[in-house]
């Protein structure tokens, strides 16, 4: 009897073991949904179609990118949350969801509470330019200029909460420099006024800004990760002058809260089999990314404390969205 009972229990877990075993091998049985929270063309959109690219050839079935852009990828990011649980929607997760975190006051979801992470894919750094009709080469020189002409020089970004337009309240926090916020709507604008001398200074994403700066058009005075740029590899970083300073975008894939851990797990590991490729690598080198490999908890992680930083930044400066 003892050994029919032990039988018995070890046969119903088994039973209960196959249906995730068969759930996470059939996955996908239909095409999936990446949800970008910002319009085609840009860095968030380029990064999801390079991943609706090669993940069909890993898991066999196609992933459509949709573009769902509107109050600074809140209403991508709502769609995913308030969406099934089931691995067929996914969501593109970008910088500025830890930014949103605390820059809206109202929000009909909680991103921390409602998206799981499922994987990172790159760092981009951003690069503090200027026009080159500016005095200026050097971050120190910058720092000079600023306080010795206080409210002169307008910091271009395309919008209030954006990654340009926090890097630079991060800067006058460490800094102590006085100058103006000027926001557009989209960065497209910004660089526009930026390369005719409208405004002097843009803390922008390196591939919207490096064919620019290599044809002499912008000038760069630094990038804002913590290490050199592979891409710029003679600008200094902005932290080798302003200790502490250090401000990337980046990119990576979030889900539906209690999407089943076995999903999340298979696109974890094809997402990171990617990253180790070297087309998608070099690929993602184009755009001056460093891949993020790791777990879904790392990827959690770097949202969690990135929207601690960011939250301190948006308080302290008083930022608004647009």
């Amino acid at each position: 009897m003892r050994r029919r009972d032990f039988l018995t229990l070890v046969g119903g877990a088994t039973a209960l073991l196959v249906p995730r075993t068969a759930r996470a091998q059939a996955y996908p049985t239909r095409p999936v949904r990446i949800v970008v929270g910002f319009a085609a063309g840009g860095g968030a959109d380029t990064t999801a179609r390079l991943m609706g690219q090669w993940l069909p050839e890993r898991l066999g079935q196609q992933f459509i990118i949709e573009n769902r852009p509107g109050a600074g990828s809140n209403i991508g990011a709502e769609a995913v949350a308030k969406a099934a649980a089931d691995g067929y929607t996914l969501l593109l997760v970008t910088t500025a969801n830890a930014i949103n975190a605390t820059l809206y006051d109202k929000l009909n979801f909680d991103f921390a509470r409602d998206i799981a992470s499922v994987a990172g894919i790159m760092r981009v750094p951003n690069v503090m330019e200027v026009n080159p009709s500016l005095p200026i080469k050097t971050v120190p020189e910058f720092i000079a200029y600023a306080k010795s002409n206080p409210r002169t020089l307008n910091y271009a970004s395309g919008g209030n909460g954006t990654t340009a337009h926090v890097a630079g309240e991060l800067f006058r926090n460490l800094t102590g420099v006085n100058m103006q916020h000027v926001p557009y709507r989209g960065i497209g604008p910004a660089l526009t006024d930026l390369l005719g001398g409208q405004v002097q200074v843009m803390f922008d994403a390196m591939s919207g800004s490096i064919d620019h700066i290599r044809a002499g058009r912008l000038r760069a005075l630094a990038v804002t990760t913590a290490a050199r740029s592979e891409a710029l590899p003679d600008v200094p970083t902005v932290g080798e002058f302003v200790p502490g300073f250090e401000v990337s975008q980046w990119y990576g894939v979030g889900a539906p809260k209690n999407t089943p851990a076995d999903i999340i797990g298979r696109l974890n590991k094809e997402i990171n089999a990617g990253l180790a490729d070297p087309r998608l690598k070099a690929r993602l080198a184009d755009l001056a990314g460093t891949v993020l490999v790791g777990s879904p908890a790392d990827f959690g992680k770097l949202i969690a404390d990135e929207t601690e930083k960011w939250g301190k930044v948006v308080k302290s400066s008083g930022a608004k969205p647009d």
